[in-house]
């Protein structure tokens, strides 16, 4: 598949001979990652996540309770992609509503890893990574509320980019954790990244979140022969598979050998990110998903006879079960008698983690982090929702604190040839340095292997 590099320098007609290919070999795919959507436009062609709004098209979250909604509007990452001469083109799926960490929850069914099909491409933004890996997509759109970029990212094998929050706009994304989703791109390699992240990036008043920080591009600026120190965090990694292990270590040895300084450090055990994140991300999921009941958004429950059973039957049967799952919890925490003892303890907790990883960037300009325990897991085999939720372990504290991360691919498993990841976690709003230090390790383990 070409690279978002090399499609810039195509002509129109060039692009046009390009779409018509990438079309032919989604409708030829079983990944089920495209939705649909022949006519997206003029320009390079972009899949976006199945929770992106573009104006006429079905947007879904990957739901039953939304079939039927049009998008009457573009969301602002839509726009700024025509800007630069981009176009969106087809939908990829998703955990439905961004609720999982495989691509399993889907209305529209399961996704499969292109290294291999017996294994989920990780969620929620499953459906495109499982397209750029697969040669069916230049570049995509994912979206990041726990790790839902670098995650499918790295269980696939490609680049995914978590910007700042406040970095891209969240206008026209479904919601699922206001404070924490963060729109982002999944390519194939670092640079790619860049020119993705360049054209989506900016302020928007439309989000009152979106931060007013000027627009500096960073392809074209990247610095991988820049030396930084990247502190590794030693308790973190004990909790990995052994593949996951080895390849760390190797890349720390690695990271050396090309003149970065590392540096040792210790953060609070995942389990307190796992706890603080599911509650904070199920009680914002609870009050997000409230507007869908049934008259305003999606389909209607047939044959009721009262509000109140509209409401009940619309939800029910349109909502699956894990994403019913975090609304339950999400109403739990916030119930009277139970909003102090969860919600108000894990706001506190979420800045301490703010403050540990303040206290590594004092020392640091990068972290280096693995993205997931272990390897993509086969299909049906993260059952249990407490062991999905574990699998995010790595990748959540990056939500919860606002800070830029990517992930890329290191090596690949020896025992079953699975692309492991790694990501680079760097300050909020420091988004060149990471690049600098991604190129970096790229270019590095590209050498290397």
């Amino acid at each position: 598949m070409i690279t978002l590099k090399e499609a810039l320098s195509k002509t129109p007609e060039e692009i046009s001979i390009l779409r018509d290919e990438i079309m032919a070999a989604a409708k030829a795919s079983d990944l089920n990652a495209y939705i649909g959507y022949d006519e997206a436009g003029e320009g390079i062609p972009i899949l976006l996540k199945d929770n992106i709004q573009v104006n006429g098209w079905s947007v879904t979250g990957g739901s039953k309770i939304l079939q039927g909604y049009i998008a009457p509007y573009d969301a602002t990452v839509v726009t700024n992609l025509r800007t630069e001469g981009f176009a969106p083109f087809g939908r990829a799926n998703m955990d439905e509503f961004a609720m999982g960490s495989t691509t399993e929850s889907s209305y529209y069914g399961v996704t499969r890893n292109p290294r291999d099909p017996e294994r989920v491409p990780g969620g929620s933004s499953g459906g495109s990574a499982a397209a750029v890996a697969a040669g069916i997509a230049i570049a995509a759109l994912g979206s990041d509320t726990g790790g839902s970029i670098r995650q499918p990212a790295a269980y696939c094998g490609v680049v995914g980019f978590k910007p700042t929050y406040g970095r891209v706009s969240r206008f026209g994304l479904a919601a699922y954790a206001s404070s924490l989703d963060q729109i982002g791109p999944i390519t194939q390699n670092v640079e790619d990244a860049a020119i993705l992240y360049d054209a989506i990036k900016g302020h928007d008043p439309k989000d009152s979140t979106s931060a007013d920080f000027e627009k500096e591009p960073i392809f074209g600026n990247i610095d991988p022969n820049r030396k930084l120190t990247i502190a590794v965090i030693d308790n973190y990694i004990a909790e990995a598979d052994e593949a996951i292990q080895k390849a760390y270590n190797d890349t720390v040895v690695a990271l050396e050998s090309a003149g970065h300084t590392i540096v040792h450090r210790t953060l609070t055990n995942t389990q307190y990110d796992i706890a603080t994140y599911y509650i904070l991300a199920t009680a914002e999921a609870a009050t997000n998903l409230a507007r869908y009941d049934g008259i305003r958004y999606g389909r209607q429950a047939e044959g009721v006879r009262s509000t109140e059973e509209l409401y009940f039957n619309t939800r029910s049967e349109g909502f699956g079960e894990e994403t019913k799952r975090r609304i339950l919890l999400g109403n739990f925490v916030l119930s009277s008698g139970y909003y102090d003892a969860y919600y108000l303890k894990a706001q506190k907790v979420r800045h301490l983690i703010r403050d540990e990883y303040n206290a590594i960037f004092d020392a640091a300009d990068l972290i280096l982090s693995p993205v997931a325990p272990s390897v993509a897991p086969k299909i049906g085999e993260l059952s249990d929702p407490l062991e999905m939720y574990k699998s995010d372990m790595y990748t959540i504290a990056v939500n919860l604190v606002g800070l830029p991360a990517i992930s890329l691919p290191v090596a690949d498993d020896p025992e079953t040839g699975m692309p492991i990841g790694l990501q680079l976690i760097g300050r909020a709003f420091d988004e060149k340095t990471l690049f600098d230090g991604a190129l970096s390790l790229e270019n590095t383990m590209k050498y290397i292997q």
